[in-house]
């Protein structure tokens, strides 16, 4: 070889080399966080999202017929699981789900006699067997690090044979198969890594004239100086109401002892979304705004105290200002079929038929993201739908 394609040549060995060893640095790098990010760190995180149950007849043909599990254990576990794995994905430390995890609707009852068949046709059965499959559904999540605050709902409080009133039966059903959740302060330290204190799960229902002990269906805790309040907007005796005084006596107590963020969690909205366009004037109310002074009473408290409300029921994902201050976060997509029909034309045709849950971000600095995400019918890609920041 001639001595200038020599030197020519060392210089493309030395050139590779640096250049393999620049490679080699960028991928053993980690990426850089934003700056901010790392001077205002997520000090907690949660997510929410209700109504995964799924119904033997009224269910979205749209997306084909049910499955033979689907039409058993009664869950929507194709969207359920992906939405799951979502929060999982983010991190989140607790996931709030807002009810209507079950079809339930009956009488959790004792039945007519004790043959096997009676037994295992029963309502009471019924309930516990779907129970027990959502339950084993969000297990994993509560193994790898995301504690699951469970909301009750008007499927497993009501009985449609009663004209969907609420009933005792149900309420003890609920607290035998999710009690164990409400709260379990040593498995709570365990995976969110941090302490629930200052537990309210006791009877909740006197100072709202309730006719049931509200016992581990209204309920509260604080992480921090965050406060998160569980309303159960179907006691007995008074369906679709929320206990307003016994939320403000709730709030009142977090703040004297230095919360400063305040998160309610219940089934039902308090202001009905009404999805169809355009909008019908004479829209049925199906949340608290059946009973508007009620409503408008529960409103107050959570613009007093500057709280966000998290609900279901409606089969929709929406986040509004009702009142153009405290937001009202709707996030009853967790797998139902959905309110908005194929082809109907809606308020939000993006998102009023999407899978989807919202993730809260509680920063250091006192600064609160809130993010929905979700997607569509045909399970298309993952997406962001909206993001909001709230004042401090």
């Amino acid at each position: 070889m001639i001595p200038a394609m020599k030197t020519k040549f060392k210089k493309m060995v030395l050139l590779l080399g640096q250049l393999t060893l620049l490679t080699a640095a960028f991928a053993t790098e980690a990426p850089a966080k934003p700056h901010a990010q790392v001077k205002d760190p997520v000090v907690l995180s949660f997510s929410t999202v209700g109504d995964s149950r799924q119904d033997p007849v009224a269910f979205d043909s749209s997306t084909g017929p049910l499955t033979a599990q689907d039409k058993t254990w009664l869950q929507n576990s194709k969207a359920w699981s992906r939405i799951m794995q979502g929060v999982q994905a983010q991190k989140s430390k607790l996931l709030f789900f807002n009810g209507d995890m079950i079809m339930g609707y009956g009488l959790a009852g004792p039945t007519p006699s004790n043959s096997v068949v009676d037994v295992v046709g029963s309502d009471l059965m019924a309930f516990y067997r779907q129970y027990a499959f959502w339950r084993g559904m969000v297990a994993p999540l509560m193994e790898s690090g995301t504690y699951v605050v469970p909301v009750a709902g008007n499927h497993e409080v009501q009985s449609k044979a009663s004209g969907k009133k609420s009933q005792v039966e149900n309420e003890n059903a609920w607290r035998a198969n999710m009690g164990d959740l409400i709260i379990d302060t040593a498995r709570f330290k365990t995976i969110v890594g941090q302490e629930a204190t200052h537990i309210n799960i006791q009877n909740q229902g006197g100072v709202d004239g309730l006719k049931s002990d509200q016992g581990q269906l209204t309920y509260s805790f604080d992480v921090n100086d965050s406060h998160f309040s569980v309303v159960n907007t179907d006691a007995v005796g008074s369906d679709n109401f929320a206990p307003s005084e016994w939320l403000k006596s709730d709030l009142t107590a977090a703040k004297s002892r230095g919360a400063k963020h305040f998160f309610v969690f219940g089934h039902k909205p308090a202001f009905t979304y009404a999805y169809k366009k355009p909008k019908p004037d004479n829209f049925e109310a199906v949340g608290l705004d059946i009973h508007p002074e009620q409503r408008d009473a529960f409103w107050r408290v959570i613009e007093q105290y500057g709280a966000t409300y998290f609900c279901g029921h409606e089969h929709e994902y929406n986040m509004t200002q009702p009142k153009g201050a405290a937001w009202q976060v709707l996030v009853g997509s967790g797998g139902s079929p959905w309110d908005a029909q194929p082809g109907e034309e809606t308020m939000n045709p993006a998102s009023d038929r999407a899978y989807a849950w919202a993730t809260v971000s509680i920063r250091k600095s006192g600064k609160i993201e809130i993010s929905a995400y979700g997607f569509s019918d045909i399970y298309g890609p993952t997406r962001l739908l909206k993001s909001v920041i709230l004042p401090r």
